[in-house]
């Protein structure tokens, strides 16, 4: 049977297609940071070291083939690229009232983009991830959509 025919059987059925990862999807963080190049590495490193300061009993896990950090919901995700590092705050209204700080990085909808080598200011870091947090705990209590 083709793929598409499999897809199309397992709708039609009401049965879910396993989830498995895809070729070459790391299986967690330490998968993916091994499979960077030292530069790269470090930045993500030092990048979840600041947001566990943050948000220590987060978890980790791969989403979207990323290192996502999980509590009341996804919360971020970074990654890297050959040119670049991200964030990914998962909400671009996470974004709202920092234009000023944000100004000089590489930005769209949700991704704040950096040289790699040189991650986004701990603070600055710090700032989005509690602004994402708040947002996630808000909607765990009823506030949210």
């Amino acid at each position: 049977m083709s793929t598409g025919k499999r897809a199309a059987a397992a709708v039609s059925t009401g049965r879910a297609r396993p989830k498995e990862p895809l070729p070459g999807t790391p299986k967690d963080f330490d998968e993916y940071l091994s499979r960077l190049p030292a530069d790269a590495r470090a930045t993500l490193e030092a990048m979840r070291k600041t947001i566990r300061s943050v948000v220590p009993e987060a978890t980790e896990v791969i989403s979207y083939q990323l290192p996502t950090f999980r509590y009341e919901g996804l919360l971020v995700a970074i990654g890297a690229r050959p040119n670049h590092c991200a964030l990914y705050v998962l909400n671009p209204s996470v974004m709202d009232g920092f234009d000023k700080e944000l100004e000089g990085y590489d930005t769209s909808k949700g991704t704040i983009r950096f040289p790699i080598g040189k991650p986004l200011p701990a603070a600055l870091l710090k700032k989005l991830v509690k602004a994402r947090l708040a947002q996630n705990l808000e909607k765990s209590a009823g506030g949210g959509k």
